[in-house]
């Protein structure tokens, strides 16, 4: 089973969580664009990519006509990413750890839906640190909080507080997720925190992507130049 397949349990196939989970990638691919305004030339790294294959994961490599320019990351072996998507480098990955690159060995880096993960506020720093060491632009995505429904559980506005998610989570036998080492709860107040918590000289700039619904859109972005 690949490592991530629990981040996909509550999408099936065809479903309507699905469709939405495309929809909202599709937009971070085109705010990722707009912002990075990545050439035929850059190289470009993403990490967390995902050994599940479907059309909501890796969408950087589904959309982007270079494939042969991104260098892909990933905690599995990537057995299924590398089938799938032949031209790109795969390249296996310890979690929390320094990135096996140079400084500046990419125009640009991204990551999508990792930072959550990263299991303390300190891995965090440290994810957007080395992000930020690796390559010269950086755009980082991650669930936002107050997205009416919870990314990872599919419950609804119980996860706007941390009590009633986890009374939620219990009853729906999810308390798994209540765990800040699986999961970190982000809000654009958290990220423009880490941003000023990485010792990067780079200046950033948080906004909303995904679904769009202002202050409640599905997701936040991290953008550094």
């Amino acid at each position: 089973m690949p490592v991530d397949q629990q981040y996909y349990r509550e999408v099936a196939s065809g479903s309507t969580a699905e469709k939405l989970l495309i929809a909202a990638r599709d937009r971070i691919y085109q705010d990722f664009i707009a912002r990075m305004q990545p050439s035929a030339l850059d190289e470009i790294l993403d990490v967390g990519v995902s050994d599940v294959i479907n059309d909501g994961a890796n969408v950087l490599e589904r959309s982007y006509p270079h494939q042969h320019k991104i260098t892909a990351c990933g905690l599995g072996e990537g057995i299924g990413f590398k089938a799938a998507f032949p031209l790109c480098r795969y390249v296996q990955i310890e979690p929390n750890t320094r990135l096996p690159f140079n400084d500046n060995a990419f125009d640009v880096a991204t990551s999508n839906a990792v930072l959550e993960h990263a299991s303390s506020h300190e891995n965090q720093v440290l994810l957007v640190e080395e992000l930020c060491r690796v390559a010269r632009r950086v755009f980082i995505t991650v669930p936002n909080r107050f997205f009416p429904v919870e990314h990872h559980t599919a419950i609804p506005l119980a996860h706007y507080l941390d009590g009633t998610f986890r009374i939620a989570c219990r009853i729906a036998g999810k308390s798994e997720w209540t765990d800040e080492q699986n999961l970190i709860l982000m809000t654009r107040k958290r990220l423009l925190g880490l941003a000023a918590k990485s010792s990067t000289p780079k200046s950033a700039a948080v906004g909303y992507t995904g679904l769009s619904l202002g202050p409640l859109s599905s997701n936040l972005y991290l953008a550094f130049r």
